[in-house]
């Protein structure tokens, strides 16, 4: 496995393109204005700063479990998506992105566990119960949104009140949020559940299509944006206070905090070599498989931008 197949930069110039957005992980290209060409790179994020090289294979697998799910979930939630042309390639209608990500807790993890072990009992003007343990079940999932940040920022935790008082979204699309947030993760809830695992916290993020329709956009349900246990021991794990088995990538996060990198003013992204980056790819298509019940096929990354160049031009050509 040759790190040089990633994809960690994109310099494509497409009919009718009119801008291009690089975000941490994916590059968005805007098309005659009514149309995305998004591409999952292979860049790692992590504590929202990006890592220094790439992981083969990861912008295929983070793509194809969102436009996966997304097709799993249209009922529920209109989406953004017309076509997936490529395996690292989404295209779909040109939205407002809201300036919020939607991050739904249904256990005490992550960053809210980390908070609530310095004695914080709000998060996001949400009240977290006395006497719960890291990775308990809150009796509700909460929902506490966060900013977007631009590339190279920290996201920060915003309250609904907070939201509303600064005219970030109105109350009339922050109640729709609020209800596609629910629903999406009670359904991702659902397909974790018939595949041995539990959904523990994720973020969704919305845009607005130019009709004015509120629709999910980017990713849903990957490794990326959501941090998942396996169902198999989980309450005994909790009983005996050990650490659950997680599939996410908070791996990478413990990995960075034991070689003192959190992100923070003054630190330095630890050097990943080849070995490690190779067991971090491997992760991600144990990841992907346990996620989506089905072997994960690696697409040829021999001539990747090339092949996507290819891909994309076929399907505009086509359709537009």
């Amino acid at each position: 496995m040759k790190t040089k197949n990633t994809i960690i930069d994109t310099n494509f110039n497409f009919p009718g393109q009119k801008s291009v957005y690089k975000g941490k992980v994916r590059e968005v290209y805007t098309i005659n204005d009514d149309l995305l060409v998004m591409i999952a790179t292979d860049r790692l994020s992590a504590f929202d700063v990006v890592m220094p090289k790439g992981i083969p294979y990861k912008g295929q697998i983070l793509n194809q479990i969102a436009t996966k799910f997304m097709a799993q979930t249209e009922d529920l939630v209109p989406n953004w998506l017309l076509a997936t042309p490529d395996p690292n390639v989404a295209i779909g209608h040109l939205c407002e992105p809201f300036k919020v990500e939607m991050v739904i807790r249904g256990f005490l993890s992550g960053h809210a566990a980390r908070e609530y072990k310095v004695g914080k009992r709000m998060l996001c003007g949400v009240v977290m119960p006395e006497g719960m343990k890291e990775n308990d079940k809150f009796p509700q999932p909460i929902i506490t949104p966060a900013t977007k940040a631009e590339m190279g920022a920290h996201d920060e935790d915003i309250s609904r009140d907070d939201i509303l008082k600064r005219g970030i979204v109105s109350e009339a699309d922050y109640e729709i949020l609020e209800d596609y947030t629910r629903k999406l993760f009670q359904r991702g809830t659902e397909i974790a559940k018939s595949r041995g695992l539990i959904l523990v916290d994720t973020k969704y993020e919305f845009g607005k299509t130019k009709d004015g329709k509120i629709v999910l956009i980017d990713e849903i349900h990957t490794p990326d944006s959501s941090r998942y246990f396996y169902a198999d021991g989980y309450q005994e794990r909790q009983d005996k206070g050990e650490a659950q088995k997680q599939l996410s990538k908070e791996f990478v996060r413990q990995w960075l905090i034991s070689n003192n990198f959190q992100g923070l003013e003054g630190q330095t992204v630890p050097e990943m070599s080849d070995t490690y980056i190779e067991t971090v790819s491997e992760r991600y298509i144990e990841l992907y498989e346990n996620i989506m019940g089905e072997p994960f096929v690696k697409a040829d990354v021999s001539a990747i931008h090339t092949r996507i160049e290819r891909n994309v031009l076929r399907f505009l050509k086509a359709h537009y």
